[in-house]
């Protein structure tokens, strides 16, 4: 699924954008903005594959906004003025679409972007996402797609991977900072667990490849609503 948001300071465009988002099942509006400066905001605390971005702005124009962004966060121009369109691909926009934006046409540049993050060199990015924590005297590398859940260890977290495990100083709340919000998930005081690797979740307690982890009530209801799944379950 495609992570995007939309930055516009004019309300309808937010509602042909969304209308038209609705209708292709690859694509999730998460957010959208009547203001560059709110949206940059959001893009340092969540996870964003795609943007639909104006171009003339009040408080900071499209452009601006795009050449503040991570590279990896594809660009999509939505704008009534042609002129801004060379500028917009020496940005390396995915794509430029013009006001009024046609249902064919907006599809056609969210298959461009679907089509980018397959490429090798997105995906080896993506696999590759890690941090690095120090374990003793030594620094090591923690790649996410590995990590299947963390512990709380007084003031130690020891970071469970598959096939290892790392005792690092640290603190639960300070490492769940470091995570990808989209791919881990608290549900107790004491472990984090990779959203990926859930196999079943049953009323006090989640199976996490194979892993046995305790599930509060503080954090089964927050963790159902992001699975997007009943509360009732369990």
């Amino acid at each position: 699924m495609i992570k995007v948001i939309a930055v516009d300071d004019e309300p309808v465009a937010h509602d042909i954008i969304r209308d038209h988002s609705e209708k292709i099942p690859f694509i999730s509006l998460e957010a959208t903005f009547l203001s560059a400066t709110d949206a940059l905001f959001y893009i340092k605390h969540e996870r964003v594959d795609l943007v639909f971005l104006d171009i003339a702005m009040p408080d900071l124009s499209g452009i601006e906004f795009a050449a503040m962004i991570p590279h990896e966060i594809q660009v999509i121009f939505t704008t009534a003025y042609p002129e801004y369109a060379l500028k917009g691909f020496e940005l390396a926009a995915t794509d430029y679409l013009l006001k009024p934006i046609n249902f064919t046409r907006f599809l056609k540049a969210c298959q461009l972007a679907e089509k980018r993050l397959q490429l090798p060199e997105v995906k080896k990015r993506n696999e590759e996402q890690a941090l690095f924590v120090k374990d003793g005297h030594d620094w090591v590398q923690i790649k996410f797609n590995n990590l299947v859940y963390a512990k709380a260890e007084d003031n130690y977290v020891d970071l469970h991977e598959i096939g290892k495990h790392t005792l690092t100083r640290i603190t639960l709340t300070e490492l769940q900072t470091k995570l990808p919000k989209d791919q881990f998930l608290r549900v107790h005081k004491s472990f984090i667990i990779s959203k990926q690797k859930i196999e079943r979740i049953e009323k006090h307690q989640v199976i996490v490849a194979g892993n046995k982890i305790p599930l509060s009530k503080l954090y089964k209801d927050a963790l159902l609503q992001h699975l997007g799944q009943a509360s009732s379950v369990g």
